[in-house]
């Protein structure tokens, strides 16, 4: 990660100018300033020029764009720059005398976050150094704190759901989990293997991880701290590969599915990042990990399945396989974590994308208050979400002839009606529950903004934000 630093007198390298969209320059002179009046869209929220000054000290400006000086402004700007520069080009910005700790937060997660390198590419980490220049560095520690946090855990979400499924099995994840966990005073893990699942009857785990080489597991993830007033449990689908199983997916269907488990990459990496911050509330993340595989051991359609809760589904369609791990831990979660507030994050449906498009994650929620909540933290952390509805006359498609449940009905909606499965199994606390089906926006197609190629991480700003105010 760019090592950024704050200063009262700044450092050698290349300047940059942060240009707001009236084209008030900050810490450039006046011939800077005549280059920011003739030019088009300096200021721009994530427009950078590149001004060459040979012979002169600096010999390079960089314009960086910051529109209208919000947080979502200078994030832009910081991604912006962090591609522009050379990966080990030392930087100073200096930083105007009316920035927000806001605006400076976001300039450092957009920095951190558009010079992300996946831990095994064969590109080298960005080393940079960059210094923000300012008469009153006291004013701005806090803030480039939690953008060096939140960056951090956003980075290992990314890598680990980029790590090809050929490394990253059930086992494989709970390791790097309990690992993490290791280096943080505070923080506790259990990891259930396939006989402690089977004799605590966490069937729908067993049952999607039953055709894998590679067994499921169930991560249990806690922060506790002693002031703690709430609980909120957060869990993730932890799908390491899928398949589709015996209901296979096409070849393109299926390229892209090492990152099926990044709603559980998500809530442990904010779990980590709350004890980081040493936020004042008590999380439990909850990551049920199985491969969907196919083989004679694979479920079938038309199988029957128990869950944790002693509830049973008719899955016919095995590559609707991620509400029933989800299913278990959610009903685990309501029965024996007492939580305030359950929070889901899973790649569920391509139904998501149909809907909202590839940056937007489907919200649901029966509390408008947790749902707003989720939506501002969102809005603030720069990712995206819309509520979508839980109407009661479709919970009819769920039912079975044959089972309590049916996980996969055909009659559309299949967003919503995943939702509402979902539903099924938070008993009393349904009206503290919210469901972010994020497949969509777990992975972005190009660099863009303070995304880059490949996958984005996405949630564990909403979730670092969420849980600032929780």
């Amino acid at each position: 990660m760019f090592a950024i630093g704050l200063s009262a007198t700044g450092s050698p390298g290349t300047r940059v100018l942060p240009v707001d969209d009236s084209g008030v320059l900050a810490g450039g002179d006046e011939e800077t300033a005549e280059l920011v009046r003739t030019a088009e869209d300096a200021g721009r929220a994530g427009a950078v020029q590149v001004l060459p000054r040979p012979l002169r000290t600096p010999a390079k400006l960089l314009l960086a764009g910051v529109g209208a000086g919000d947080e979502a402004g200078w994030r832009a700007a910081g991604a912006a720059v962090a591609r522009t520069a050379a990966g080990d080009e030392p930087l100073d910005v200096p930083l105007p005398d009316r920035v927000t700790p806001a605006a400076v937060r976001g300039l450092a997660e957009g920095l951190w976050l558009g010079g992300y390198r996946f831990r095994e590419a064969p590109k080298p980490p960005r080393s940079a150094t960059v210094t923000l220049t300012t008469a009153d560095a006291a004013a701005y520690a806090e803030s480039l704190e939690t953008a060096r946090v939140t960056a951090a855990a956003t980075w290992l979400a990314r890598d680990l759901t980029n790590t090809p499924a050929a490394v990253k099995n059930p086992a494989w994840f709970a390791d790097q989990v309990v690992a993490e966990a290791a280096t943080r005073p505070g923080v506790t893990v259990t990891v259930r293997g396939p006989e402690q699942l089977a004799a605590e009857g966490f069937g729908g785990i067993l049952a999607v991880g039953g055709g894998s080489a590679t067994p499921p597991r169930l991560v249990e993830l806690a922060w506790n701290p002693p002031a703690a007033s709430r609980h909120v449990v957060l869990v993730g689908k932890g799908i390491t590969f899928d398949t589709g199983g015996i209901s296979i997916k096409s070849t393109d269907g299926m390229k892209l599915m090492k990152k099926d488990m990044a709603g559980a990459a998500a809530i442990i990496a904010a779990t980590l990042a709350a004890a980081d911050l040493n936020l004042p509330v008590r999380v439990t993340a909850l990551a049920p990990l199985a491969e969907n595989a196919v083989s004679g051991s694979a479920f079938r359609p038309g199988d029957v399945i128990t869950q944790w809760d002693g509830a049973t589904t008719e899955s016919t369609n095995s590559d609707a396989e991620g509400r029933l791990v989800l299913a278990d831990a959610l009903g685990y979660a309501v029965a024996e974590l007492n939580p305030d507030v359950v929070i889901d994050l899973a790649t569920l449906t391509g139904a998501n994308s149909v809907a909202l498009g590839k940056r937007t994650a489907a919200l649901y929620s029966q509390d408008d208050d947790l749902a707003d909540a989720l939506a501002a933290a969102g809005a603030a952390a720069g990712e995206q979400m819309w509520r979508l509805p839980l109407p009661d006359d479709y919970v009819e498609h769920l039912r079975s002839e044959i089972a309590d449940r049916h996980s996969s009905p055909a009659q559309g909606a299949g967003s919503v009606v995943a939702a509402l499965f979902l539903r099924e199994f938070l008993g009393d606390r349904a009206d503290r529950w919210a469901h972010l089906d994020m497949s969509a926006p777990s992975w972005a197609e190009q660099d863009e903004s303070d995304l880059t190629k490949g996958a984005t991480g996405w949630g564990v700003r909403t979730l670092l934000r969420y849980l600032l105010s929780a």
